[in-house]
């Protein structure tokens, strides 16, 4: 309190020049962070750039169906049509404090007629009893901005604003990455459907040839058991993958805000691109998180609040005036005589408030450490957040590299042992576990791909949405790129 008292007494002898501030220094927490990725490239501190024009990112996956799906989630995505009535009740609120740096007009109009007590004091015989009284006039109110209250609580709004605005752009990348993420998956489940759906097939062929040889009499009856034992089985999880692609269809629908009863995407094999991006990858694409930025914006918001909580504890002082034209009748109504008017200051302050004041400024300090902390904890989860993502994208294109090699392996094994079951030469076992090494090579590698997909996904959304691009880039995984 006595530091506030001398920081104010400092400001009265600077009045006339202009009105002070009480919020304190802005402090930005420290956050431990290392000198480089440890995945790969160098990074350097984060500060909030989110106004930069983000890419369409998106259109990176090379794919025309997603382009039209994130136009219909923009479109029809009811949270972020909610984070959007977030963001103008926060604008608004911006400007409801922004006006509290201009002066308030009034006007006043009123046509009476009065009756005056008898029995009113000071009232002489002379005085008439019945009288009408017209009135016109106006009034002006100004309050002085010494202790920065009003400004402390506009740039309060400005930032809360400003975060909102952070907050809408944060959800839009999010759901847009979620849309990817859920299109990605689905047409995985389209070409594992595909790839269970040719073993069905496969399977269906070496029962028949089974029942054929234990016709024959060349087989024996567990051949043929273990034939329909493989079929059954692809069978089942052609069902399960199947109903898993009708869970991921209803997701992309709740995601564009329409019913899953009418919403259909006809099953596909298509390609999706793995994206292109720069080498290196720059510390600097971490500016771009909204959510950094609206974590910082709030941050000062709290700072400005404590301004506003500690400016209490002093006099405000208003400039006030009215005027206008009184008469009892309306032929002289606009005459000099039937003028009146009133001017000057008025100070208030609060001489005791049982701690109030205190109070509120110990409750707007805790608001901005909380608000701090929360910046802090952002920032180190989004530095997580990209380390992740990179090691993600490394290894699993490691990982895929070898298990297509396996995929060619298991096809060979299992074309060896089927020409060896067919001259006799092995027992149908054999067969059975080429047939499920294959089987389960085949769909691990495909799950690779996708897990490499949305890792890329998860990457561009923990770099903010994009990028600028400098120097050379090169493909996600690849070993040619720094790592």
């Amino acid at each position: 309190m006595r530091r506030t008292e001398h920081g104010a007494f400092g400001c009265v002898a600077l009045m006339l020049l202009g009105a002070c501030s009480l919020a304190p220094p802005l402090k930005t927490p420290q956050v431990p962070a290392g000198d480089a990725y440890k995945e790969v490239g160098t990074w350097t501190e984060a500060q909030p750039a989110d106004r930069l024009p983000r890419d369409n990112w998106w259109t990176l996956y090379g794919n025309e169906e997603i382009n039209a799906l994130q136009a219909r989630l923009i479109a029809g995505n009811p949270n972020l049509a909610a984070s959007l009535a977030d963001y103008a009740q926060a604008r608004a609120l911006s400007d409801q404090a922004r006006a509290g740096l201009f002066p308030t007009l009034g006007l006043n109009a009123s046509v009476q007629r009065a009756r005056e007590s008898v029995n009113a004091p000071l009232i002489a015989s002379t005085t008439p009893r019945y009288y009408d009284t017209n009135i016109l006039g106006g009034s002006i109110s100004y309050e002085l901005d010494l202790w920065g209250q009003i400004r402390n609580h506009v740039a309060a709004g400005e930032n809360n604003a400003a975060a909102a605005a952070a907050d809408l752009e944060n959800a839009r990348l999010s759901l847009i990455a979620q849309l990817v993420e859920d299109y990605v998956q689905l047409r995985s489940l389209d070409h594992g459907t595909k790839i269970l759906d040719d073993t069905v097939k496969a399977y269906a062929r070496a029962l028949n040839l089974t029942e054929q040889r234990h016709g024959a009499g060349i087989a024996a009856g567990l051949d043929v058991s273990q034939a329909q034992t493989q079929l059954a089985a692809a069978r089942a999880q052609l069902a399960q993958t199947l109903a898993q692609r009708a869970l991921m269809e209803h997701a992309i629908a709740a995601l564009l805000g329409v019913s899953a009863s009418t919403f259909t995407i006809e099953p596909a094999i298509v390609d999706i691109n793995q994206p292109h991006i720069p080498g290196g990858i720059p510390g600097t694409l971490l500016q771009r998180r909204p959510d950094i930025a609206a974590a910082q914006r709030r941050m000062m918001a709290a700072n400005a609040n404590i301004g506003v909580a500690r400016a209490a504890y002093f006099p405000s002082l208003t400039l006030g005036g009215t005027g206008g034209v009184e008469s009892t009748a309306f032929s002289n109504w606009l005459t000099a005589p039937s003028t009146f008017w009133a001017i000057g200051p008025n100070a208030l302050l609060s001489v005791f408030d049982g701690g109030l004041r205190r109070a509120q400024v110990a409750q707007a300090r805790a608001e901005f450490d909380a608000s701090a902390a929360n910046y802090r904890g952002t920032v180190v989860t989004a530095f997580q957040q990209v380390e992740d993502s990179l090691a993600t994208l490394n290894h699993y294109y490691d990982a895929a590299v070898q298990e297509k090699s396996a995929v060619d392996a298991a096809q060979r094994t299992l074309n060896l042992s089927m020409a060896l079951y067919v001259q006799g030469a092995t027992d149908y076992l054999t067969v059975v576990t080429s047939q499920t090494a294959l089987l389960q090579t085949q769909l691990q590698a495909l799950d690779l791909d996708t897990l490499q997909l949305r890792a890329s996904v998860d990457l561009i959304r923990a770099l903010g949405g994009g990028w600028e691009q400098s120097g050379q880039s090169c493909d996600v995984g690849n070993s040619a790129c720094p790592r």
